[in-house]
């Protein structure tokens, strides 16, 4: 079993008998949905794959070889009229470089437009009765001249646009919501990107371009062209292509099995390893309807296969670092306008993630506004694929959540490099984080906290500070998807816990230990015994012999001893839990107990 990590063209795949996901059963639904159609989805969730499927379908070049590349396939059996009628072009803007002078920009715009124009005029050359000719300042007027040749063929051009909103996504990103002028004239009044797609809706006016599809990652772009290109269908909520891209849990399970057989590992293998992937990989919904199945991530399920069948062990590194690049979007978005507040809460859970609705038709200026619609970010969130639908509320509302584990940990690296740039300490952190894992002390681990977290939010929101803030700060410390499952406000029985750390079902023999916390804070004033002064000077006994501090003990206690039955019914044999209540009093200072299982407190 060979798996085509990194490959995106659809002849290699089938030529080279790659693993391969039919979804060619989807091209009569594309056929019925439109004549230009818009695809959005994240980065490396294979859209080029899909793009290449279909110019190898409809390319009339192709046509002596229709039955080795789709016989075996669905298409095979019942293809529709179109196949192998068309001339194919594809242009992909991934490939034009973001230049920081606009001038350059241009040049390298009109040269990608040039090359695959002259390659489709090499590649039917001999269907064409007349020579193209090429203008190297002007790519539309190129454009124009090999429309003018087809034409004069029985045959129509098949545009297909991969990645149309990269390079204008990667100037505006790397300048920042402050410097968003090259972005600006690039899609707007008269800018190059909205002319040529200008172009590409007058060319479908009879003049030789019959079919479109256009893939991307949000509609920002084409919302900031307006009337550059209003002919586009949007499919990529419908329900009958939420599965286009991506693979289904059910798809992979013979794949894994298959891969278990090969390492000679044990059956109940299966299982586990599924368990990781779902975890780390899956999650994605690209439709409202909550009853279609949830997605994997493509790309990072092609590395976790390819990486167990090497060493018929799961990979040390759940990330490919080929989609650490989404960290960028997470830095942009935190820069706008509300855009930290809602990072917080999607990583904290500590309140639904509710719009009334995706936003598809939103523009630049209403993301920079200083109290942007809320449902601006959030979707924006989604379309990146830092977000992705979970349901829907009884009155419509469209619920949020973040995908799976490995887009949490973006979302953990985001907040801690704004609150806490890397610096000498980072190593020394994760250390202590580490000895906590392996021991179950937590004292280092607060007394860190207190020294170098805290600080931090104290300078910045201390008068908003509450339970969430010292959340956050465990939270950015104790993360480690090397090790660990961890998750915020984890639902158990009919409560939600603070923050909990399940070992890695991979990981069940390492030395470490589940943990869950319950975090309480203790609100301080300026005025009478609780001021951040007195408490400083307190023994660590003191503190927690205040009656306030004691109370919420007595709180957190009740609810870890509820959370460790249910979880150990949950788990039988498996757990090897170890649950803390944790009181903030101020941001001051931490104190902690074990709760046992008997109810006694360490």
């Amino acid at each position: 079993m060979k798996f085509p990590y990194g490959i995106s063209y659809f002849d290699k795949i089938i030529t080279n008998h790659y693993f391969y996901i039919d979804r060619t059963d989807k091209i009569p639904l594309l056929e019925d949905a439109g004549e230009h159609l818009l695809f959005l989805r994240p980065r490396r969730f294979g859209k080029s794959l899909l793009l290449s499927m279909l110019e190898n379908y409809y390319d009339v070049a192709k046509a002596s070889q229709f039955d080795s590349l789709f016989g075996h396939l669905a298409i095979g059996q019942n293809p529709t009229p179109k196949h192998n009628q068309y001339f194919v072009m594809k242009w992909d803007f991934s490939k034009v470089e973001p230049h920081t002078n606009l001038t350059d920009l241009r040049q390298a715009i009109h040269r990608h437009l040039n090359d695959q124009i002259e390659a489709v005029a090499t590649k039917y050359e001999s269907w064409l009765k007349r020579p193209v000719t090429l203008y190297s300042e002007y790519a539309l007027s190129s454009f124009e001249s090999l429309l003018t040749a087809i034409q004069q063929t029985p045959y129509q051009l098949y545009l297909l646009i991969d990645e149309y909103d990269n390079f204008a996504n990667n100037v505006l990103m790397s300048q920042g919501p402050t410097g968003s002028s090259r972005y600006q004239e690039l899609v707007t009044g008269e800018g190059l990107l909205k002319t040529v797609f200008n172009a590409v809706k007058a060319a479908s006016a009879g003049r030789g371009l019959d079919k479109v599809f256009i893939t991307g990652v949000s509609p920002l772009v084409m919302s900031d062209m307006t009337s550059g290109y209003n002919v586009a269908v949007n499919i990529y909520l419908r329900a009958e292509f939420n599965d286009l891209c991506g693979f289904r849990e059910e798809e992979l399970t013979t794949v894994v099995t298959d891969l278990i057989t090969e390492c000679q590992l044990p059956a109940e293998t299966v299982a586990e390893v599924l368990s990781v992937m779902r975890t780390f990989y899956n999650g994605y919904r690209f439709c409202v309807r909550s009853q279609q199945p949830l997605i994997y991530n493509p790309t990072l399920t092609l590395y976790f296969l390819q990486e167990f069948q090497r060493e018929c062990l799961t990979p040390r590194e759940m990330l490919d670092n080929n989609l650490a690049m989404d960290k960028n979007k997470l830095a942009y978005i935190a820069l706008l306008p509300l855009g930290n507040a809602v990072i917080s809460e999607a990583l904290l859970g500590t309140a639904p993630l509710l719009i009334p609705t995706l936003s598809s038709r939103f523009n630049l200026t209403d993301l920079l506004k200083p109290n942007p619609d809320r449902s601006f970010m959030i979707s924006l969130l989604y379309y990146f694929g830092v977000l992705t639908l979970a349901g829907q509320t009884p009155l419509n509302e469209l619920l949020f959540t973040i995908p799976n584990l490995v887009i949490r940990k973006l979302y953990v690296e985001q907040l801690h490099e704004s609150l806490i740039p890397a610096d000498s300490t980072r190593e020394t952190n994760r250390q202590v984080a580490r000895q906590f894992y392996r021991t179950g002390d937590l004292q280092p681990v607060c007394e860190l906290l207190e020294q170098s977290y805290f600080p931090v939010f104290d300078n910045r929101d201390y008068r908003w500070a509450d339970e969430l803030t010292v959340k956050m700060a465990f939270v950015m410390l104790l993360f480690d998807d090397l090790l660990y499952v961890m998750d915020s406000e984890t639902k158990i029985g009919r409560g939600y816990s603070d923050l909990t750390l399940i070992i890695r079902s991979d990981l069940r023999q390492a030395p470490l230990w589940d943990i869950v916390f319950e975090l309480k804070y203790v609100k301080l004033k300026k005025d009478g015994k609780l001021t951040a002064a007195a408490m400083k000077t307190k023994s660590i006994e003191e503190l927690k012999a205040l009656p306030v501090v004691q109370n919420q003990f007595v709180a957190a206690q009740t609810q870890l001893q509820r959370y460790r039955e249910i979880l150990e019914n949950e788990y039988p044999g498996v757990l090897r839990l170890r649950t803390y209540a944790v009181v903030a009093v101020g941001l001051e200072r931490l104190v902690w107990e074990e709760v046992l299982p008997s109810g006694n407190s360490g």
